[in-house]
């Protein structure tokens, strides 16, 4: 994927899949820069140069337009955003607390619409915006404990195909990849027993967001494309 001089930012980009789309990025010959909720960037990203922000609270819109507007001044303009910043939680509705609700819907569907908000007025100044979500396949039909989780991004899916049509008519596509299972450390321990090459890795999920992020993605806009590999 040649992606020379794209001036691309990641959301939840020191964690595994941000890290892997950031390094990515980074080798394709794109500009990078990283926001996260956590302190520090990982030492991969520290030592790729890639420019990073910790401790933002992406959720809060004040906070999300000052680290969207510093790293676009980073990286001297911004033609992509891909939103990764997000979490996981599994509770049944009986056993579990409400509160998981509102967690979820801030983190994984708030982060989204604010880092959006604040990057569009960078984007419009791109000759080919794109933003990027991450939805979830388990979106489409939740099972037992997956109600809060598929909830809030169904609620990705749904921003990104409504921010498609608002931006239609104007050189920004909006689209959304919906993984099933990555195949990261934390869900390996958290399911032992599962085949795990039936995962998918964030390296191959890496390289489909980078895709949606190239000249050649140009003609889709609105598309929640499944990445499941063979779960």
């Amino acid at each position: 994927m040649n992606l020379q001089d794209k001036r691309i930012l990641i959301t939840g980009a020191f964690g595994a899949l941000g890290s892997a789309v950031a390094l990515a990025a980074h080798a394709a010959g794109a500009r990078v820069a990283g926001i996260d909720h956590a302190a520090s960037a990982p030492a991969p990203l520290r030592d790729a140069g890639i420019h990073s922000c910790g401790n933002v609270d992406l959720a809060d819109a004040a906070a999300a337009q000052r680290a969207v507007d510093a790293a676009a001044a980073a990286l001297g303009g911004l033609d992509a955003l891909v939103n990764i910043a997000g979490s996981f939680r599994w509770q049944t509705l009986e056993a579990g607390d409400l509160d998981t609700w509102d967690l979820l819907y801030r983190i994984n569907l708030r982060t989204a619409a604010a880092a959006s908000k604040a990057a569009l007025p960078h984007l419009r100044n791109s000759a080919a915006g794109r933003i990027i979500n991450i939805g979830a396949n388990a979106a489409h039909k939740a099972g037992a404990g997956m109600g809060a989780y598929a909830a809030s991004k169904a609620g990705v899916a749904r921003l990104t195909e409504a921010l498609a049509e608002e931006l239609k008519d104007s050189h920004i596509t909006v689209n959304a990849v919906l993984p099933s299972i990555l195949d990261t450390a934390a869900n390996r321990r958290d399911m032992p027993d599962a085949d795990f090459q039936r995962w998918v890795s964030p390296a191959q999920l890496a390289q489909v967001i980078l895709f949606l992020a190239s000249d050649q993605a140009s003609a889709i806009t609105g598309a929640l494309l499944p990445v499941t590999g063979r779960v």
